[in-house]
């Protein structure tokens, strides 16, 4: 058999199950947004529900590509943290089946993935982009729906504009209606004014047929004014019609007609990988070619040899010129001559024409730009499946949470930095600053060792993304520290023995000023000799053993005064009142930084300070219960 295990169809059926509904929700956000851009070109338009359809499904088809791997990312996120929140990851581990082995079916279905991606890319892809991109260009053209407003002029119909006061929408009257037409110029406008009139299409919907009633209508007449009267200002004839009822056709294509997809031949959104580097080879040996001639062209035309008279060589001579250039014969030349000259190599015809083949050359290698972006894309987004897979499952093993909380706010977060580092590339190899290679590839490069990363961390149990590892971190750093609690014991089997008990106390009294006296606590240490420390303070630790040998046998007291005491005993910091790290090469490279040096100079006297009064207050805090336990001592 192929050697599929039970764990294996769990892990995608688990899988798969959260891979299509992410997938779904991923494509319809997309085509929203797709939508979105297009929604002046659609709304009043229309169109048919068949069209419509069409226009949605080809879009659906485009953007497959671009929500395989938000999908991907998100499910496996899904997947493997609903797997540790149950357990069922740590239950694995237990089991001896590592992480990687236990991914390994869906790192076979996100290759799958991939290969999907680069199908809809390379072969589903071209076909949907040529025939969404006919059908925009196609709506765009359409006319737009005959909805002419109240109190307002409807400019939607080529050369007229109406204008209609008032509608009664139950029997499709009009009321006070104007009409201008400007088909034969704004000079020569008509107008129509009518008290009423009624409104229809023709049956093939190429005609908007107007009953008009009561009115009278305009018309300029300049066209057809002849002569002009010297001393006076012309006279611009007109004509005046007054009418009961008029009947009045205007040309409204309202019916949707496909236009022809050849425009689409040359965009390089409806070719395949192999037709894309066929073109790229093409425009590149025509940039070849044509730059050679252009290049023998203007060594020909700049270089050209000039012809010198006998009068301009003795000149030449006479002058005693060691070499002659063109330079110096133009230098001999009177004003006036060396005026012509310049004006002739200087002609605004060759600058236009040398421009315009210049410009030729550039849109030409435009297109090989665009076209090798489009061909580095179809690989890049097909491997994005896969980038995001090894992104998304070990996160998912290392969070392990479930659900659409915390998953789909890093989803989103991965995925806004991919996007804002592609499109960056993407951009900066459309104007010239990277190749197309660097340009396309950089959001890989970059991901994928994100992906090894979290995926070997994620093996070793890493705590990598573990909110109470950093917060315990940045407590130890910072020194923070959590103040001693004490609570009563409802059942004590071993009451404190008291008089030994304040015999030790007395003993770690002396015993911390001894050491405040002995370390110089109080004042500022030695910038070298703090930063050249060896080994931990033991006897630091020692007095903190003692203290909390004292503070354990004293919580099995019943006494509650006494145990409010107790709390008063400080957690005392080990190792940082005495060098920075506990690793000698950190605390020398530290020491010779010297911006960082002070910070953590002045870090360390700070806990220095800290411990002065800590032992202090161990003191103090020693008395106090000394005196509270004193009346069990005789008991």
């Amino acid at each position: 058999m192929l050697g599929i295990k039970k764990l294996d169809i769990f892990i995608v059926r688990s899988f798969s199950l959260l891979f299509v509904a992410t997938f779904f929700i991923c494509l319809f956000i997309y085509i929203m947004q797709f939508l979105w851009r297009y929604i002046d070109d659609l709304v009043g338009k229309g169109l048919s529900m068949q069209v419509l359809g069409q226009f949605f499904w080809y879009a659906a088809l485009t953007l497959v590509p671009m929500s395989l791997p938000l999908a991907i990312l998100l499910a496996a996120l899904m997947t493997f943290g609903n797997l540790g929140e149950r357990f069922e990851l740590l239950a694995m581990k237990a089991a001896g089946v590592s992480l990687l082995r236990t991914m390994a079916p869906l790192i076979v279905a996100s290759i799958m993935f991939g290969g999907i991606s680069f199908y809809f890319q390379n072969v589903a892809g071209p076909y949907a982009q040529t025939k969404l991109w006919t059908l925009l260009f196609s709506m765009k053209q359409k006319s737009p729906e005959l909805d002419i407003p109240e109190g307002q002029f409807y400019t939607q119909i080529p050369g007229y504009n109406l204008y209609v006061q008032k509608k009664n929408k139950l029997t499709g009257e009009l009321y006070n209606v104007m009409i201008y037409n400007f088909t034969d110029g704004f000079e020569n406008a008509h107008i129509i004014v009518a008290d009423s009139a009624k409104m229809e299409m023709t049956a093939d919907k190429k005609y908007l047929r107007l009953h008009l009633y009561g009115g009278e209508q305009f018309e300029n007449l300049r066209a057809q004014s002849t002569g002009v009267t010297i001393g006076k200002p012309q006279d611009t004839p007109y004509r005046r019609e007054t009418f009961d009822q008029k009947h009045v056709i205007i040309e409204f294509n309202a019916n949707f007609n496909m236009v022809d997809g050849g425009f689409m031949n040359d965009q390089y959104q409806s070719k395949n990988m192999k037709q894309l580097q066929s073109n790229i080879d093409s425009m590149h040996t025509q940039v070849d070619s044509v730059g050679r001639n252009l290049y023998k062209e203007a060594i020909a035309t700049t270089y050209s040899p000039i012809a010198l008279t006998r009068a301009d060589t003795l000149k030449a001579l006479h002058s005693r010129v060691k070499a002659i250039s063109v330079d110096s014969v133009i230098e001999l030349k009177p004003k006036s001559e060396k005026r012509r000259i310049y004006d002739e190599a200087t002609q605004v015809s060759g600058q236009q024409d040398w421009q315009f083949k210049g410009m030729t050359e550039a849109d030409t290698q435009d297109r090989i730009n665009r076209y090798t972006m489009e061909w580095h894309r179809r690989i890049t987004l097909s491997l994005a499946c896969v980038v995001f897979f090894f992104i998304g499952a070990p996160l998912g093993g290392i969070i392990r949470k479930g659900g659409l909380g915390m998953p789909v706010v890093i989803s989103v977060l991965f995925f806004i930095f991919y996007y804002v580092v592609d499109t960056a590339g993407y951009k900066a190899s459309k104007t010239y600053v990277w190749s197309p290679f660097w340009g396309l590839w950089i959001s890989t490069f970059i991901l994928a060792p994100i992906g090894v990363f979290l995926t070997y961390k994620s093996n070793k149990d890493s705590v990598i993304l573990n909110a109470d590892a950093y917060r315990k971190w940045l407590g130890i750093f910072f020194g923070f520290r959590d103040s001693r609690k004490m609570f009563m014991k409802e059942v004590v089997i071993e009451e404190p023995e008291y008089a030994r008990l304040t015999d030790e106390m007395t003993i770690l009294s002396h015993e911390c000023e001894a050491y405040v006296h002995q370390t110089r606590l109080g004042h500022f240490p030695n910038y070298i000799h703090l930063f050249m420390m060896k080994g931990h303070d033991k006897e630091l630790m020692e007095l903190n053993n003692q203290m909390e040998s004292i503070v354990d046998e004293l919580s099995n007291c019943r006494n509650a005064k006494v145990l409010d005491a107790v709390e008063k005993f400080p957690i005392l910091s080990m190792w940082a009142h005495r060098s920075p790290w506990r690793r000698e090469w950190m605390n020398i490279t530290t020491g010779v930084l010297l911006p960082l040096g002070i910070f953590f100079y002045i870090r360390s006297c700070g806990f220095r300070f800290r411990l002065y009064r800590d032992l202090k207050q161990i003191v103090k805090t020693c008395g106090e219960v000394q005196e509270r336990t004193s009346k069990y001592i005789n008991q």
